[in-house]
């Protein structure tokens, strides 16, 4: 570890603080429905898209009627995108002649961009034509996160209203979140990107030749539009197969620390802009305390590792940090926190490869899935997920003191206490039963590269991003087979809709209640005692029940590497 190295995570950390109450002003106006500087522009156009989808934006939704509205959409674009995949060979913009996808790997690649997951089976260069790319895609990546950030603000709106019986209207939640979120910030971006080396071309591929004096064929495309929206969504599906390791999509120190920042800053901003809803922004910055919290613990010992190296090794000669899977243009500081990054962000965009980080290192990205993702998370996601934990946090604290829970002025009773359990346990259901599955089947055990405990981690990775809509990968895993591809998609569509259909459910129930004001025998829910509880929370809920299987993957795979063995 070096002092530049530290100095860049606790410089990465600073700006998003610094960050987290501009962005989350702008999302509190698009939160109450304000308008915005960019509604001279952009005011006509959402209004045309009300008037041809002939909906009122002002009719506000029940939590079911906004819970059905936001699933039928959903299963539309999955549809749409399903289709497009599987004719994409009849379509055109597909200047290099690519063939239609199979079943399994369209059903797969459709709900993997419907759910934020953009987890790839495939190599996007040598698979998917521009078309594919731009209309099945990148809509999604758009789409999907405007979905997560819609959910958070009808969540913020649930612990906000007072004997209320809606929260909101889905279709304007989402409409304005893309128009005047979104959409400007990307476009920005990719001109950046556009400046710094990243190609936005509908040409398919350019022949070069090498310095060797021999010919190759590089794959082009619409690399920077996605790559925006792909971050800043928190989405992650690369254009090209390495992802952000492609110096066609990340080329430069400046746009990984670019990259970096735009994957959390949507998250930041989301924790102050609660605060702001509920009328105390220490209810906000005490949620954000917790997260950089964790987030600091993940991203000291994964960099502490990978910059420790590999001791197997170190015995043969080769001293230094571990470099395998990383590209020397980030190093290793940058390649481990980007990992920590985008994992505790659901966003699964990679710049090194998670499959070759040692043990203890590989371990921290896989943990932070399994913890919900809500370390700052996915936009939206992120932060209702950690109100799921601050829920059971602050009746944990009600049993501790004797009196009935409550958060932010509303009491939480027996009914948003079992829906947030019930939310909170459906990732470890589907990961550890889908891991045991394909731990015990021959389509499953054909899928991992390593034996032994490595090979274990890889099929546990592969369930814990599915299922936790993250889409990075311990690469090592053959998942392009009809057993992989249906059962991660069965996954990566459980685990996004049906914790989100508990959440809307707690939000209508708390919506409905009065606000309790608070006093002197009231739990205090924004000072260090608190932000310990919601850690120490999230850490024994979220982490604790994966303790087994992280002992028979990494933890095992560490032991064995210390005891100079490999599997």
């Amino acid at each position: 570890m070096t002092p530049q190295g530290w100095t860049l995570i606790l410089v990465f950390v600073a700006i998003l603080i610094a960050l987290a109450k501009p962005m989350g002003l702008w999302l509190h106006a698009l939160y109450e429905g304000r308008r915005t500087p960019l509604h001279v522009v952009l005011g006509p156009v959402e209004a045309g898209f009300y008037r041809l989808a002939g909906i009122d934006p002002a009719a506000e939704q029940s939590w079911r009627r906004y819970a059905v509205h936001m699933l039928i959409f959903n299963v539309a674009l999955l549809l749409l995108t399903y289709a497009v995949l599987r004719l994409q060979g009849l379509l055109p913009g597909n200047p290099l002649g690519y063939a239609g996808l199979s079943e399994h790997l369209a059903f797969n690649t459709a709900v993997s961009f419907t759910t934020n997951t953009n987890w790839q089976s495939y190599g996007g260069e040598s698979t998917m034509s521009n078309l594919s790319q731009m209309l099945g895609l990148t809509i999604h990546n758009f789409l999907s996160a405007a979905t997560g950030i819609a959910l958070a603000f009808a969540f913020f709106r649930g612990f906000a209203r007072r004997r209320a019986a809606t929260i909101g209207n889905f279709w304007a939640d989402c409409t304005r979140v893309t128009l005047y979120l979104l959409l400007p910030i990307c476009i920005v971006y990719a001109v950046f990107l556009i400046a710094s080396g990243v190609p936005q071309t509908l040409v398919g591929s350019v022949d070069v030749t090498t310095l060797e004096g021999a010919k190759q064929t590089l794959a082009l495309g619409p690399v920077a539009s996605q790559e925006a929206i792909k971050l800043l969504g928190t989405n992650g599906g690369g254009f090209f197969n390495v992802n952000s390791a492609h110096p066609f999509e990340n080329p430069t120190a400046l746009t990984n620390f670019v990259q970096m920042l735009s994957i959390f800053i949507i998250g930041f901003g989301l924790t102050w802009t609660f605060g702001k809803a509920v009328g105390n922004p220490r209810q906000g910055w005490a949620i954000l305390a917790a997260m950089v919290t964790i987030f600091m613990i993940g991203a000291s010992v994964t960099y502490w590792q990978e910059a420790a190296g590999n001791p197997i090794l170190h015995q043969l000669g080769v001293a230094g940090a571990n470099m395998e899977g990383k590209e020397v243009r980030f190093g290793v500081a940058a390649s481990a926190l980007f990992s920590v990054v985008t994992t505790a962000a659901s966003c699964g965009a990679v710049n090194a490869m998670h499959d070759s980080f040692t043990a203890l290192g590989g371990m921290i990205p896989l943990l932070n899935i399994q913890l919900g993702e809500v370390v700052v998370g996915g936009v939206g996601a992120g932060i209702y997920g950690f109100l799921l934990f601050a829920i059971l946090a602050v009746f944990v604290a009600g049993l501790m003191v004797g009196r009935t829970p409550e958060y932010v002025g509303k009491k939480i009773e027996g009914r948003e206490v079992k829906l947030a359990v019930l939310a909170i346990a459906v990732l470890p259901l589907v990961i550890l039963g889908f891991t045991a599955l394909a731990s015990v089947t021959d389509a499953g055990l054909a899928g991992p590269l390593n034996k032994g405990p490595h090979g274990f981690s890889e099929i546990l990775y592969a369930f814990t991003s599915g299922a936790g809509n993250n889409g990075s990968a311990f690469a090592g895993l053959t998942a392009n087979t009809p057993f992989y591809n249906g059962l991660l998609g069965v996954a990566m569509w459980i685990g996004r809709f049906f914790i989100i259909v508990p959440m809307l459910a707690i939000a209508g129930s708390l919506a409905a209640k009065k606000h309790t004001p608070e006093t002197a025998g009231s739990f205090p829910t924004t000072g260090p005692l608190w932000t310990g509880l919601l850690i120490g929370i999230v850490l024994i809920v979220g982490g604790l029940t994966f303790l087994p299987s992280l002992a028979l993957g990494p933890i095992a795979d560490h032991l064995a590497m210390i005891n100079g063995r490999t599997f």
